[in-house]
Order: C-alpha cells, then structure tokens, then sequence
C-alpha cells in the first residue's frame, strides 16, 4: 500500500507540472521566466507568464514528485513513512477538494488513505523498539 501512494503521489505531481507546462502551454512563458520578467510583479496584478510560472514550476507539482519519491525511496529501504506526510496531504487534500472542487483531489485521497493504512500495517507488524534499547546488530 505505501508503495502504491507513492506512485499515487508522484504521479499526480507529475501530472500537474507536466500537464501545466504542455496542455496548458505554460512552457511558452519561459523566455520571460529565465530574463527577469516577473522580477517585479506581484499576486495583485499578475501578467499571464507570472501566472503560468506559478501554475507549472512554482506549484504544488514539483514538491509532490519529491513527497512521492521520498515515500518510494523510504519503502525500498523497509523504513516506514513517518504518517505526518500523510496527515498532511490529507489535510491539504480536504482543503483543496472545498476550494476546487473539479479537481483530481479523489485520487489524492486514495493516495493519502493507502498511505496511512501502509503505515498503519507496518507498525503493527514491526513495532518501534523501546526507548533507550539498543538498535545496533552489534550490541554489548
């Protein structure tokens, strides 16, 4: 289950930034991205590119592939995910659903749910050692 959030999430993240850059042609910004040209734009008068810039690159995208690799990563070493990512993304999802409704916040929840159960599951199975007892193969 951790490992089926995690692509969940990666996916998702994935999906938002590279869908932002091509289907909705935020790429075509770049030039101005790259020469300074929202060095002095604000969110109160915000030009199409700056706009884009914050829809593809500076969205939520990018930090959800890192959030979903991490998972994946932490999964192929046997660590269980600490569940405030999870909490997290549950929150932020609930959030998101009221907001935008037309979302693929669905999707967001299934993540956020086989994430939590994964987590659930595998501190039932291996639970935490005891405070101040050893973790080292090679103790005294």
């Amino acid at each position: 289950m951790i490992k089926w959030a995690g692509w969940i999430i990666t996916l998702c993240g994935t999906g938002h930034t590279v869908g932002a850059l091509t289907t909705e042609k935020a790429a075509r910004y770049a030039g101005t991205w790259f020469s300074g040209g929202l060095w002095s734009e604000d969110f109160t008068d915000m030009t199409p590119a700056g706009s884009a810039y914050w829809l593809s690159l500076a969205s939520f995208g990018i930090p959800l592939i890192l959030i979903g690799l991490t998972v994946l990563w932490l999964y192929r070493r046997g660590i269980t995910p600490p569940a405030f990512i999870a909490w997290t993304l549950a929150g932020w999802t609930a959030v998101d659903a009221v907001v935008l409704p037309f979302t693929p916040w669905p999707l967001f929840v299934v993540g956020c749910t086989l994430l939590l159960i994964g987590i659930r599951r595998a501190r039932r199975d291996n639970p935490a050692p005891k405070a101040g007892a050893s973790t080292s193969v090679h103790s005294s």
